[in-house]
């Protein structure tokens, strides 16, 4: 081993392992809870249009294609005392968590202006921390099992945090005010209308202090060893990142897959609250069990990937998933559809099950290709310009969120969507059962398209990291 770990080839310890995954569990808790529920939020709570907000995530996406290069290029030529890339997890994180909090603030109810203040500040100092975490998985080792279980480890993390945003409802629930049903005669906590939203920002308010402490443990945890000489680093500009992508094809080929793969989750789970809310009209409790299914799989499924990806490859298992994802959409499609099964919750969550069974463990296990990427880079032009090919798979990240907030939006104003009614319009309805379905399933099989054509095997992946080591041993 001792020999193996001289080459770059590190074994980690759980401990480290369980830091590095706390990392992408604190950026679930807060970015993943604006990638959910922000739109949601701004039409139902803080009193914008979905047309106005879907303009602005367009906007705030067209930012960040400027913004993440730079940052990028920070990365790689920065050299911090606290460490080259987890150093930004505090430098990065504590803004970070500012922002994220008065975005679900409601001062200044209904002023686009302060939404595109905070929103825009908060995506830039996500970027400062999301870019360089991506860079510190491939610094900690070049081992590529140790890379899938660093992977799963790190998966099976960040779906604790998306388990806690997906209960948001009920823990909404707990601090909003209580108004009478008049079906059932009860008192029901509320959490769509613009009287919770002192509990809105109460929760984003508790899941932001978490995230932070998370950032501080992974800091903690993870020290770099695979990392760019300092005077390569001194040549890094933000051209290199565009010659990294016209040179690299399988950067070219993994960057198009995350355009679909995060257009594709986001599209689905911006639509969930509405689709709960308005097509089949559930509880806070309810429409919470329903989001957990669609998280509780990666708990199942993420800690048998290196053993699945052993038995049929990485490509096998993105085919296996991603088929299974779009088995889940046509089955929730069909319930919905059909008079007799529509309101039948157990069925819906059956659907959800088996939908989010294949997107978890297939775009949980894509995270592994990139420190693979990174390497390609290295083994043909000599330069481990890590943060900067983080830079481009969060450019093209962030282009399949900007999808993902932009199409709802578009699509619930063209159907008339309107908060103000208890009861949408059927066209309504179908517009929202598009944008959790139909729209999905069709971003699916694209991927499942630019996916086959990626080229980089384990047995090729290896081959090429023993080839870098030996140069640098023989230099």
């Amino acid at each position: 081993m001792a020999n193996s770990e001289s080459k770059g080839f590190y074994k980690l310890s759980w401990m480290q392992r369980i830091g590095f995954g706390a990392g992408d569990m604190a950026q679930n808790l807060i970015y993943q809870t604006i990638s959910i529920w922000l739109l949601f939020f701004y039409t139902n709570v803080f009193g914008l249009k979905p047309g106005p907000a879907a303009l602005m995530f367009l906007i705030v996406r067209l930012v960040d294609v400027l913004w993440d290069p730079v940052v990028g290029t920070i990365v790689d030529k920065g050299n911090p005392r606290w460490g080259k890339y987890r150093s930004w997890l505090i430098l990065g994180g504590i803004p970070l968590v500012g922002l994220a909090i008065l975005c679900f603030w409601n001062g200044f109810s209904g002023s686009l202006l302060y939404a595109y203040i905070t929103y825009v500040g908060m995506s830039m100092c996500y970027t400062l921390v999301n870019v360089p975490y991506g860079a510190l998985n491939a610094s900690l080792t070049r081992d590529t099992d140790e890379i899938t279980i660093l992977t799963s480890t790190r998966m099976f993390m960040a779906n604790l945090g998306a388990l806690c945003v997906k209960s948001l409802p009920i823990i909404i629930a707990i601090f909003a005010p209580k108004v009478l049903n008049p079906e059932t005669g009860k008192m029901t906590a509320v959490y769509n209308t613009p009287d919770a939203a002192g509990a809105w920002f109460i929760t984003m308010t508790l899941f932001a202090l978490v995230g932070m402490a998370l950032l501080f443990f992974c800091f903690s945890q993870c020290k770099e060893k695979v990392v760019m000489d300092q005077k390569e680093a001194a040549n890094v500009k933000v051209s290199d990142l565009w010659m990294e992508f016209v040179r690299n094809r399988p950067l070219r080929v993994l960057a198009f897959f995350f355009i679909t793969a995060f257009a594709m989750m986001s599209v689905g789970n911006a639509a969930d609250a509405y689709f709960m809310t308005y097509n089949v009209g559930a509880t806070p409790l309810l429409t919470t069990l329903f989001m957990w299914l669609g998280t509780i799989p990666a708990f199942i499924f993420m800690p048998l990937v290196p053993a699945i990806k052993r038995k049929i490859g990485k490509k096998g298992m993105f085919y296996l998933f991603l088929g299974v994802a779009i088995l889940g959409m046509a089955m929730m499609y069909t319930f919905v559809s059909i008079p007799a099964t529509k309101s039948n919750f157990v069925l819906l969550c059956i659907a959800q099950f088996v939908k989010s069974t294949g997107i978890i463990t297939a775009t949980g296990y894509m995270w592994a290709l990139v420190p693979e990427v990174i390497s390609y880079g290295e083994y043909t032009t000599g330069k481990r310009i890590a943060g900067i090919v983080n830079a481009l798979t969060g450019i093209f990240f962030k282009a399949g969120m900007a999808l993902g907030g932009v199409v709802p939006g578009l699509v619930l104003a063209w159907v008339g969507f309107n908060a103000d009614l208890a009861k949408q319009t059927p066209l309504a309805e179908q517009g929202i059962l598009w944008l959790v379905c139909v729209i999905p399933a069709l971003l699916l099989l694209l991927a499942i398209f630019i996916i086959s054509k990626y080229e980089l095997s384990d047995e090729k992946m290896d081959q090429i990291n023993r080839e870098i080591e030996a140069r640098h041993l023989a230099e």
